[in-house]
């Protein structure tokens, strides 16, 4: 392990420590910015990601997002929006701020160079993913081409991801948690009032088969 390598890696170690703790920081706070860890590959970079988005953004956990293969727009768009607090979280504001917009920009691109790997082994319910088909075509394909694969939409991924990642998302933009674009927010209010909590387990069990 070069010497590179080894100062990413306790860089990378240290977010983590600071996200995981509750007493104000310098990152948290954002009164310092970490140096550019100049001569750092983008892999380098992208491996600090893994503990959590897997190896080359390929996700093994049920309430994180597969990166590989998303549109780098729209990854250095929510690295911006953690960072800020637009999108609300526990920890990946934090880790968010700790990256550099050059830092950034290099691990967006690894990602979008990758393969995307949809979850494997999550039970589908076919009757409810025929009709979650639908509803997707109706309220969400115009957005979200493809049933949500397609890169250039930039808009992230939704078919082949984690049930449990998909639902926390729905739910935080019908809460309110999170903020959605105009026209998104007026198309889920409608499908809600249409189809209710049922209409959001369809379109989960879609996304997922």
């Amino acid at each position: 392990m070069n010497i590179i390598h080894q100062k990413l890696m306790q860089r990378a170690t240290l977010i983590v420590m600071l996200a995981l703790t509750f007493t104000g920081s310098a990152f948290a706070e954002g009164k310092k910015k970490p140096e550019v860890m100049t001569g750092a590959s983008a892999s380098m970079l992208a491996n600090t990601c893994a503990g959590c988005h897997g190896t080359k953004g390929v996700s093994m956990g049920p309430s994180i997002p597969t990166l590989a293969g998303i549109s780098p727009t729209y990854i250095i768009e929510m690295m911006e929006e953690y960072k800020s607090g637009e999108i609300p979280s526990t920890i990946m504001g934090r880790i968010a701020k700790g990256y550099s917009e050059e830092e950034t920009q290099q691990i967006a691109e690894f990602f979008s160079k990758q393969k995307f790997v949809a979850a494997k082994g999550q039970k589908v319910d076919d009757a409810k993913a025929e009709k979650g088909a639908k509803i997707h075509k109706k309220y969400c394909e115009k957005c979200h081409s493809e049933s949500g694969t397609e890169a250039e939409d930039d808009s992230g991924f939704l078919k082949g991801q984690w049930k449990s990642y998909l639902r926390n998302q729905l739910m935080d933009f019908h809460n309110g948690d999170r903020e959605a674009a105009k026209k998104m927010k007026k198309k889920l209010k409608k499908m809600y009032k249409k189809y209710g909590d049922e209409g959001v387990e369809a379109l989960i069990e879609y996304y997922s088969k």
